[in-house]
Parts: C-alpha cells; structure tokens; sequence
C-alpha cells in the first residue's frame, strides 16, 4: 500500500482520554434539564455539541441551542481533571514532521487547546475545530478541510478515529482510517472485520523517511514487558495506504 501524506488525528479518545471530564460535563447539564445521561450518551461522542443538543431537545431554537452548546462546553473547558495522552500517541506525533499531521475534532477551539496542553501535546500546525465546519461527523467536511489546509490530496490521508461518527467521516473523504477502540469496540466502530483496528497508540509506528517527505505509519505489536509474552496483533497488518 501507498505510504500516507498526511495523519489526521481525531482529538477525544484517540490523542487524550478525556470521557470523565465529558461525562460530567453533560450529566451535570442534563440533570439540570431534567434529561437522562443514558438518553444523551449515544448522541455525544464524535458528534458537535450543538448536533447532540438539537437531536435530544429537538424543539429549541437555533439560538437557544447555541446558549446550550455553549454552555456543556464551558463546563468541560473547566474541567481537565483526569485528561491525559491515549498511550503511544504522544510518541506517535513526535515522530511526525509538523506539516504532516492534524487534528480534526468536534469540540470549539478553546476546549481543543485546553485538553491538548492538559495532555502535553504541541499545538498543531492543522487544527480543525467546530467553528471551522457547518456540519459535524460523519459529514467529511472536517477532513476534507484539514487536507486542504495540509495542501494534500484526501485520499492520500491516513485518519485516526475511535468512534462511528469519526470514521464515517473519514472515510466519506475517501481516506484510509485506523480504528482506536479506547471508547468502542471493534464490532462498533463500523470498519469491519478486515479494516485496520488497534487498542491505542503503542501499536502504530511512524517516521518520514530520511530526505524525502514520504511517511511511514505501521501497526507493530508493542515491545512486551520483561517477561511478559508477545502481544497479539490487531485487525489489520498495516497503516500504509
């Protein structure tokens, strides 16, 4: 398979682990409102804030819609107790040159780069946030707008996402996606049973090749622990595309 131009990583559950802080942050609005967690819970990851409260209160008006919105992602700006890096993807970032990678996520701009510097991560060159689209995941918009802003082809990308909304998305632009099953299992995820899926970042290996702008991004089992026995591989051999 052809070596990928560009790594668009999703933010939540793929970069940092950030579901308790999530979690909190609607429960304590929809107790508020007389609403269930177990009623939100499906609509939540992946999605827009604002999508997520026009599904569950589908008779507010777009503008209170925006003041809900504002509000649920006010609380978890606030909130970054428990926020920290998917194991391996700091490393994976690292390894990447700055122009080669992005990431494209649901939530404003102010909570992406409050849960990228909780976890110890560079801003990136490419950040690609709910103010930038008009329609939220599974629509491509947002990757298609971080290849144009990365100056690739889309098709030549290599997504990271852990929910089905992310995925759709990816691969609606025609990119090549590797499941991260930190928040949904594989069977969830929508990729099926050949597609490429790993449990978090110690799986993926990536660098660009010495004097040319070409990138390799690999699934190799983690290196076991002293006397511990040799991972078992995940759905997929490769990240190539």
């Amino acid at each position: 398979m052809v070596p990928p131009s560009a790594v668009p990583f999703d933010l939540d559950g793929v970069m940092v682990h950030s579901s308790g802080s999530i979690e909190r942050a609607w429960r304590g609005w929809a107790g508020a409102r007389g609403l269930m967690w177990d009623t939100l819970q499906p609509y939540v990851s992946g999605h827009l804030t604002v999508d997520t409260i026009r599904t569950v209160l589908p008779g507010l008006s777009p503008e209170a819609a925006e003041r809900e919105a504002t509000d649920v992602d006010r609380r978890q700006v606030l909130d970054t107790a428990g926020i920290r890096p998917v194991a391996g993807m700091r490393r994976l970032v690292e390894a990447l040159p700055r122009s080669c990678w992005a990431v494209v996520t649901s939530c404003p701009r102010c909570l992406a780069v409050a849960r990228l510097a909780a976890a110890g991560y560079p801003l990136p060159s490419t950040l690609v946030t709910a103010e930038d689209v008009v329609r939220g995941k599974p629509d491509p918009e947002g990757y298609m707008l971080a290849a144009a802003r990365l100056g690739v082809v889309a098709t030549t990308c290599l997504v990271l996402e852990d929910s089905p909304a992310g995925v759709a998305a990816g691969r609606a632009a025609g990119m090549a996606v590797v499941g991260i099953t930190t928040t949904h299992s594989p069977a969830t995820l929508g990729l099926g049973d050949a597609s490429m899926v790993v449990p978090d970042g110690t799986w993926l290996q990536g660098r660009r090749e010495p004097g040319s702008e070409t990138l390799l991004v690999r699934i190799e089992p983690p290196r076991p622990a002293a006397g511990g026995g040799r991972s078992q591989p995940p759905s997929g051999q490769s990240a190539q595309r």
